[in-house]
């Protein structure tokens, strides 16, 4: 659907008073200046209508995140410039508008109608800096939306060749990055992050001066370290464009920004540092941009997955239906409970809108699926998936891709009885996983050699896996994969789970968890152990944040399954 507004000369947004230049919006927009530039385009507005004062103020408005203002002011300036015969002016502002409904409210469909629209105003003007920005836009919907890296390169050479024409090296920059993470996320890592290293050296060079370009820029490099989980790289960019965004207030972006760098985060086990950064991303992106939130709720339900909070996490992928994250997600949340048949379906179903030129946005999903396949007995499917794995991590290269590949084909080697080729393929994963300082993949890996050495009959090996796996998972509170791993080092030793393993409660916490299973209140814990009631306040909302529950009743519950308050 394509809307196209008409309103009377006389409507649109006005400011009383004395009419203001144009210019000196413009020159408070050059300086940052978004409310000054706001007020002096309604002045300019003031007297009559003006196109130029129009795509200022909608501009202003965008850095302000005024949806209402932003979406009135661009449709008055396209209609007046389709009024005044200036089509590439029109065109410009056509790319805006697609922009911000798929920004905005997440219309893609009316976004890739405004872009159809600026097309067929530019196809006399191939040669400017606004063919190129249209040609941008749509290469990064068709990367991310319809998952078309070959079309999205396309897109950035038609970009590149146009910038290069009228002389915009920022958009002829940008164009670079888009083909950079096009490559990347195709496959070809090494030649795509060379590329998105030039652009990055240039826009230190101070080369790039377009704010919106230059912001774009950082985001397509972020972006393709977390294809392929380059998070020390992604690490040093995230707080270099939270800096330019804090800098010139771009709050979308910034919201944007942190959301990728909670992916870090996790990767390097902060995970408190990852839910902060996540809520408020959120809830950033719920005020100013909520056509964008899918992403965060996503990444933040993989975090509760991950701590074993997977209620919390069903409701957030669900609330993030559509986004392949929450596809991957609700498989690996299948898996967690057991129930392998729905975890290869979902697995299948992603892969399946995936192209297998995409290919590192595959290796999540054919983890997950040879996970699945070997717990349904599927052991030559499963094989299928590792081996298409293995081919994209060797392409890639990173460790992290290597890391996976070898867990996946560890587990399809024990399956098939081949327990010598399965320890050393763990062995590799646990190195990759702690050179790429990644805990949780690296401890969870040490599990898998764990079981493998079980099988094999080295039971003393498998004890010093187990063992260096709880450490890492403890710290970080995986709930769910610390009671795995204290099962199986009870099984290992032939006893009874430990109790005060798989908790990650201090001495304090365990103390204060026992009285409350008690049906004792704060106050009265805290007259018992003779603390004050606030602390007592602070050790319970610790026992529930470590124990991955909502309430002190499921703290109590969790507990007792564990087996923590028995003393």
């Amino acid at each position: 659907m394509l809307r196209i507004v008409s309103r009377p000369r006389s409507s649109g947004p006005r400011s009383s008073g004395v009419r203001v230049p144009v210019s000196v919006g413009q020159a408070a927009l050059a300086r940052g200046a978004w409310d000054d530039a706001r007020r002096a385009f309604q002045g300019a507005l003031a007297s009559g209508d003006d196109p130029v004062a129009f795509e200022g103020l909608g501009l202003a408005a965008w850095w302000l995140d005024q949806a209402d203002l932003v979406f009135d002011a661009r449709e008055h300036a396209y209609r007046l410039y389709r009024e005044s015969g200036n089509a590439v002016s029109a065109a410009r502002i056509a790319v805006w508008i697609g922009w911000d409904y798929a920004a905005f409210k997440g219309e893609a469909a009316v976004a890739r109608g405004w872009f159809g629209l600026a097309r067929q105003l530019l196809s006399a003007t191939p040669g400017s800096s606004e063919f190129a920005w249209l040609s941008i836009r749509e290469g990064i919907q068709v990367l991310l939306e319809e998952g078309d890296p070959e079309g999205a390169r396309r897109l950035a050479g038609d970009a590149i060749q146009a910038a290069q024409a009228c002389g915009s090296r920022d958009h002829e920059l940008l164009g670079h990055a888009l083909d950079g993470l096009a490559q990347v996320t195709a496959g070809a890592v090494a030649e795509g992050m060379q590329q998105l290293d030039a652009v990055s050296a240039a826009l230190i060079a101070g080369e790039m001066t377009d704010r919106v370009a230059i912001g774009l820029a950082g985001c397509y490099l972020i972006a393709a370290c977390d294809r392929v989980r380059d998070y020390d790289r992604a690490a040093q960019w995230c707080e270099r464009i939270k800096a330019f965004c804090a800098k010139w207030g771009l709050r979308p972006l910034f919201a944007v920004c942190r959301t990728q760098y909670a992916a870090v985060c996790i990767w390097h086990g902060d995970w408190d540092e990852a839910e902060r950064e996540l809520l408020s991303a959120h809830e950033e992106l719920v005020l100013c941009r909520p056509g964008m939130t899918a992403e965060s709720a996503a990444r933040l339900g993989e975090l509760r997955r991950r701590q074993g909070r997977l209620d919390e996490a069903q409701t957030l992928f669900d609330s993030a239906d559509g986004h392949p994250m929450a596809t991957v997600g609700l498989a690996a949340i299948a898996l967690d409970r057991g129930d392998a048949a729905t975890a290869a379906d979902l697995a299948e179903r992603y892969l399946r809108r995936t192209s297998p030129h995409n290919r590192t946005e595959r290796v999540t999903a054919l983890e997950l699926l040879v996970r699945a396949r070997l717990a349904a007995g599927r052991a030559g499917e499963a094989k299928a998936a590792a081996e298409e794995l293995t081919s994209i991590a060797l392409d890639a290269g990173t460790q992290s891709f290597r890391a996976v590949s070898a867990v996946c084909r560890g587990l399809v080697a024990a399956a098939a009885g081949e327990l010598e080729l399965a320890r050393r393929e763990c062995e590799d994963a646990v190195d990759y996983f702690q050179r790429g300082g990644s805990p949780f993949e690296s401890a969870k890996a040490r599990l898998e050699l764990a079981s493998v050495l079980k099988q094999s009959g080295r039971i003393a090996s498998a004890v010093a896996e187990t063992e260096r796996a709880i450490e890492p998972l403890t710290k970080i509170a995986a709930h769910a994969d610390l009671v795995r791993a204290t099962e199986l080092l009870a099984a290992l030793r032939g006893r009874a789970p430990d109790s005060a393993m798989p908790s990650g409660l201090t001495r304090r916490e365990l103390e204060v968890l026992r009285l409350v299973a008690k049906g004792l209140s704060n106050p009265r814990v805290a007259e018992q152990l003779f603390i004050s009631e606030h602390t007592v306040h602070r050790h319970v909302a610790n026992t529930l944040s470590k124990l991955g529950v909502s309430s002190r009743s499921a703290a109590v519950a969790q507990a007792a399954r564990l087996r923590l308050l028995e003393e």
